[in-house]
């Protein structure tokens, strides 16, 4: 009711849970149209969850004993969700360590999948002053370690405006990614640039998920994914600094999923190398059906 108040033109409100990750403790509530408070309360009674497996009663539930929060859901036709990823120290600095553009889906666009990084050039910089200011005031309240801030970043005739949306006291998705670009490249961002470059001065640039998966992957091995990898030539390459890094390989056999960060001078190649692996994957699960297709008809085993 306050939000509507104060705006009367807003459509939707986005309910999110203190404790939901990657997404999935977020609820859509259609408010276009809903006048007082009956209308409302029937309105959240029918609120669209991103996590499928939930109930409206067992999220309502939730958010009575998690408490969470409600806010206006930021729409535009040039849409974007970035990140800023910071760290505090026990002294009060704090340092922008990357951004991210979020990679998202599920039902409502809402769900964490993926990462590109850096975020986009044209609004990196101003990503980087604004989780700068909320890192200032986590420092002020006490806060030591790793958190990042979540935007939502909409196009209009003055430029990219960013709106922020939530602070994760935690590291996330995009940390393990960075880390890994880090390690294998020596490098730094320079949040002011937006851009991260190696010990060599060349800019480098990833497309990270955890969540490259298809049932039918699971009829392939580790040792099958890391054959077929190297068999194409896009692992990883420690001459040019490109390639693409797997994890989770325990997962593909189990869960038919594997995570990867694919590295490239240009996000255009850290991209290609990205889909690379998932049509690698894809041919090899043919083959592996071809094979126990042959296999059947001889009355071989596999």
């Amino acid at each position: 009711e306050q939000i509507r108040a104060g705006r009367p033109g807003v459509r939707d409100v986005v309910v999110k849970l203190n404790r939901g990750v990657s997404g999935l403790g977020n609820a859509l509530v259609h408010v276009a149209g809903a006048d007082g408070a009956r209308k409302l309360g029937e309105r959240v009674t029918d609120l669209e969850l991103e996590d499928e497996q939930l109930s409206a009663e067992e999220y309502l539930a939730a958010l009575d004993r998690l408490g969470g929060i409600v806010e206006e859901r930021i729409v535009g036709e040039d849409f974007r969700s970035p990140s800023v990823q910071l760290r505090i120290s026990p002294a009060g600095q704090v340092d922008v360590l990357s951004t991210h553009d979020q990679v998202l889906g599920g039902p409502h666009g809402q769900t964490y999948f993926g990462c590109h990084f850096p975020a986009d050039e044209e609004y990196a910089p101003q990503l980087a002053l604004a989780g700068l200011k909320v890192g200032r005031r986590l420092a002020r309240e006490g806060v030591i370690g790793r958190c990042a801030v979540d935007f939502a970043c909409v196009r209009s005739a003055e430029g990219w405006k960013p709106y922020a949306l939530e602070i994760n006291l935690r590291c996330g998705g995009t940390t393990h990614p960075f880390f890994t670009l880090q390690a294998l490249t020596d490098g730094l961002y320079d949040p002011l640039a937006g851009e991260y470059r190696n010990r060599n001065g060349d800019l480098k640039h990833y497309a990270a998920t955890d969540h490259l998966d298809d049932p039918a992957y699971s009829s392939l091995t580790p040792d099958d994914l890391l054959d077929v990898v190297s068999e194409q030539g896009i692992g990883w390459d420690s001459q040019r600094e490109v390639g693409v890094a797997l994890h989770m390989v325990s997962a593909l056999a189990v869960a038919g999923r594997i995570g990867l960060t694919a590295i490239g001078d240009t996000l255009e190649e850290a991209r290609t190398l990205y889909y690379d692996v998932k049509r690698t994957l894809d041919e090899a699960v043919a083959d592996h059906r071809l094979l126990e297709r042959r296999n059947h008809q001889t009355g071989r085993r596999p």
